[in-house]
């Protein structure tokens, strides 16, 4: 998938460990773990909100757009 969640690279500089941050944006651990492990098929921007405001981050910092090799 060409989106990549970088979501444990933010938490790892802000030093925020996966159920502080599932307690601060009101997510369950399991949605949080799907979103964080990139199987996630999409995130509302409702939850991305949350989550750029626990983490004093921007959207960009958690999501990355990665194209994928093309086969020639």
């Amino acid at each position: 998938m060409p989106i990549v969640v970088n979501l444990d690279v933010v938490m790892a500089k802000r030093k925020m460990s996966l159920n502080e941050l599932s307690q601060r944006v009101d997510i369950t651990l399991a949605n949080l773990s799907i979103l964080k492990n990139n199987h996630a098929k999409a995130v509302r921007f409702t939850t991305l909100e949350a989550i750029c405001r626990a983490l004093d981050c921007q959207p960009g910092d958690i999501l990355e757009y990665v194209p994928e090799e093309t086969t020639k």
